[in-house]
């Protein structure tokens, strides 16, 4: 299995992805082909140890700024890292494709590459993001800054075959992120989505608040993009202050190798990245990880990981066969009939 990454995404690139794409191939017995401009690759290379490794190098002097307009930046920069890597699963001379960059140009490439599978309107950007509750999901994570209810039903229905398949919970609870818990809670758009997911057939425990979400009080948490990614970034913020904290006030009382591990597991437990790496894109015609971009080697390496599952479980095909048997069971019909 071959696994393309973009090596020019994220806030630590090239460096870290490279070395989490060098530890991936080597930890979990992949190929990997390297995307991005070959004399920084092959300087980065030269201090790995890639002996007995299957790492192959496509060459792009192209990539993708975090500044950048997704769609104006494609138009200019057709040979862009990210695109690249996709095109490589698309001529299935890749299995998968890595990426740390920007979300909407991951989202742009993989839309535009490999297009988004029959039935669903856009594909979304989700899973876990908290080491303290490995049993929630929250969809959508950065994707879609704007969506309709019935998007943000076809998120729960994709957040159900998430959790079903992926993390083989066989019912799971699925709730709305709102400002109150009660029905009527909420702005127009999240009581319309109510009235959807009460008539849905869907486990719908009904509306979360923020404060909820860290408890688990439900296995899929549905919310736009806006709000998914505004929730993750401010995790992943206190859980950096919360460590800086942590560590001065307990210097000089406990050894510096206790608070260090803590502070490691404090991180796992709040930070996106640092609890689970990259996940999935889920609706598109192929698979495509997306690694939070401040990732380094651990978390790249995480996502590869991620990305050899995705593959041997046949995550499109499995995707595809659920997402079709729970619109029927549910009488649910796809955006292409309404």
């Amino acid at each position: 299995m071959k696994i393309a990454v973009d090596t020019m995404g994220g806030d630590f690139a090239p460096k870290e992805i490279i070395k989490g794409s060098v530890a991936g191939a080597r930890e979990h017995d992949v190929g990997i082909i390297l995307v991005g401009p070959e004399e920084r690759i092959k300087a980065e290379l030269a201090s790995c140890n890639t002996s007995g490794l299957d790492i192959e190098i496509v060459h792009t002097d192209e990539y993708l700024l975090e500044e950048e307009h997704p769609a104006y930046a494609m138009r200019r920069k057709r040979n862009a890292s990210i695109m690249v890597a996709t095109k490589l699963v698309r001529e299935e001379r890749a299995a998968a494709a890595v990426g740390a960059g920007p979300t909407g140009g991951v989202f742009a490439a993989a839309v535009q590459v490999l297009g988004i599978l029959e039935g669903l309107a856009r594909p979304v950007i989700g899973g876990q993001f908290l080491g303290f509750t490995p049993d929630t999901i929250m969809i959508d994570l950065g994707g879609n800054v704007d969506s309709r209810p019935d998007q943000l039903l076809d998120f729960g229905i994709i957040g159900m075959v998430y959790a079903r398949k992926w993390m083989g919970i066989p019912n799971p609870t699925i709730a709305l992120a709102s400002n109150g818990a009660e029905e009527g809670k909420g702005n127009e758009v999240v009581k319309e989505t109510y009235e959807l997911f009460k008539k849905s057939g869907l486990n719908f425990v009904g509306n979360v608040e923020g404060n909820d979400i860290a408890n688990g009080k439900a296995n899929v948490i549905i919310c736009d993009g806006f709000v998914g990614n505004l929730v993750a970034k401010f995790c992943e913020g206190l859980g950096d202050v919360t460590s800086r904290w942590l560590n001065e006030r307990l210097q000089n009382k406990l050894p510096e190798s206790e608070i260090g591990e803590l502070i490691t597991d404090l991180k796992r437990a709040m930070i996106p990245a640092d609890a689970v790496g990259g996940g999935p894109l889920w609706g598109v015609n192929g698979i495509i990880c997306k690694a939070h971009g401040r990732s380094k080697a651990p978390e790249v390496a995480s996502t590869i990981a991620t990305a050899k599952r995705a593959v041997e479980i046949d995550l499109v095909g499995t995707f595809t066969t659920e997402l079709a048997a729970a619109r029927s069971t549910m009488n649910i019909p796809s955006p292409n009939d309404q």
